[in-house]
């Protein structure tokens, strides 16, 4: 009774959408599509516009053709208009300096920047609701679009997960600039954070920063789509097995967050998660969680280890010079 208790900036309302870069575009449309289950929604030369089944906006992912595997840019929707004028004046008295452009295919303008460790972020307002065609229109009208059931069946965007040579930075200015929520932390034998896990919303997380083993800057490590249900989890990874795509992770649970999950490789080579469970934050004055380095080492919620290609492996590919 009685702590302290820190008013929250409550301007951003979710992750939007983010866009993965592929060197190989017409295979990766091709597993958003058929091994996990969007719709495109647009394409162009070097471009396709995919959205889950349960997302409200026109899309969830976009997909560019590009020389190395990656993430271009990710956004986030805010509140309003006045919250995006907010958020953009906290980011260049914070020191950077980014760029408005008009806007894109199903949003309005936007802010963009470029954070702490390199990754390009986005913020907007203005978007425009997806309204499906007839014969993806849902019986149920407070459903966006029809279920499908092709491949994995994703239904929503849910996270994503950078790679950083300085975690606890990019997560301070995501907090005390942005207004984002921490829920929990990795806290190493010297002090240091290796892994920050931060909300906008009642969602336990949707960006995540964790320590890049390679010293490399602005990686990728990870983008999550969630199903409806954890037999969606096993279903996809028996579609999965007869797909012939690569399983990294085999489906368990994690224990910082309590998510179940399956992770593959999309043809271009960026890691995908499939996801569900998790918990909702419905506490106003929630205390972040923080695991110790001896606890991390049990491993994942069942005791299974977390497999070491997890703290090396990101997109683009490391350079590793030899000494």
């Amino acid at each position: 009774m009685g702590g302290k208790f820190k008013e929250v900036i409550d301007d951003i309302t979710h992750i939007a959408h983010v866009e993965l870069l592929t060197p190989k575009l017409e295979e990766s449309v091709l597993f958003f599509y058929e091994s996990l289950g969007l719709e495109i929604v647009k394409k162009t030369e070097n471009k396709a516009y995919l959205r889950c089944w349960g997302d409200y906006e026109q899309y969830s992912i976009i997909l560019k053709q590009s020389d190395e595997p990656g993430v271009g840019h990710t956004a986030f929707r805010v509140k309003s208009p006045q919250a995006l004028e907010r958020r953009v004046k906290a980011i260049e008295d914070a020191g950077i300096r980014g760029t408005w452009i008009d806007g894109d295919f199903g949003h309005g303008k936007a802010y963009q920047y470029v954070g702490l460790d390199g990754h390009l972020m986005e913020l907007y307002f203005e978007t425009e609701k997806y309204v499906a065609p007839e014969n993806l229109r849902p019986t149920l009208k407070n459903q966006p679009q029809k279920f499908t059931g092709r491949g994995a069946a994703v239904k929503n965007l849910d996270h994503i997960n950078f790679l950083s040579s300085n975690p606890e930075l990019d997560g301070d200015f995501a907090e005390n600039v942005l207004g984002m929520r921490l829920t929990e932390q990795i806290r190493l034998n010297d002090g240091t954070r290796a892994g920050v896990w931060y909300r906008s919303n009642n969602k336990s997380y949707e960006l995540v920063y964790t320590k890049d083993a390679t010293g490399s800057t602005g990686r990728f490590h990870h983008l999550a789509l969630s199903v409806e249900t954890n037999e969606s989890i096993w279903r996809a990874a028996n579609l999965f097995v007869d797909q012939n795509v690569f399983i990294e992770f085999a489906p368990s649970k994690h224990a910082i967050n309590q998510t179940y999950f399956v992770y593959v490789y999309e043809p271009g080579g960026n890691r995908i998660e499939i996801c569900s469970g998790g918990y909702l934050v419905l506490d106003p004055d929630f205390e972040p969680i923080t695991w110790t380095e001896e606890e991390r080492k049990r491993g994942q919620a069942w005791g299974n280890k977390t497999i070491e290609s997890f703290h090396t492996y990101g997109t683009p590919i490391a350079k590793v010079t030899a000494e």
